[in-house]
């Protein structure tokens, strides 16, 4: 992976080039997902998170069936190795723009997401990785 220093200063914010499922980083890692409001699960992260680890997939549709805490800002943890969890982030309303050309990324569901993932990250001294979320079917720019 290479690190472009020059977007943030060490320790806070790091981007890096690679494969957001293989995190270099010492102890526990979080790897984040955005996913959406209607159960969808089958084009851009997730493909490549489901060839991986199975489970994450089989998670969010069993809470997507359930309904249970299913809501914009929510987060649901998948431990996927005995060192890296997916968090699957309820932050995408839909799949595409809604009747006023909206995207369906929900920013201020992604920061509900953000903090509940930055409180269990401080708590159990865990990385946080992810490609560039709610960017693509998101319909965000970086």
């Amino acid at each position: 992976m290479v690190e472009n220093k020059s977007f943030a200063p060490k320790g806070i914010l790091r981007y890096r080039e690679g494969d957001a499922l293989v995190p270099i980083a010492a102890g526990f890692r979080i790897i984040l997902n955005v996913v959406n409001t209607l159960g969808g699960w089958g084009r851009s992260f997730v493909v490549a998170i489901s060839k991986r680890w199975p489970r994450p997939e089989l998670e969010y549709r069993n809470w997507w069936r359930s309904k249970l805490n299913f809501k914009l800002g929510e987060i649901q943890e998948i431990t996927v190795q005995s060192d890296t969890s997916v968090i699957n982030m309820l932050a995408q309303e839909g799949l595409g723009p809604n009747k006023e050309g909206q995207p369906p990324a929900r920013l201020d569901a992604l920061a509900l997401c953000l903090e509940k993932v930055a409180k269990l990250a401080k708590s159990t001294n865990s990385s946080i990785h992810c490609p560039r979320i709610c960017c693509g079917l998101g319909g965000e720019t970086w």
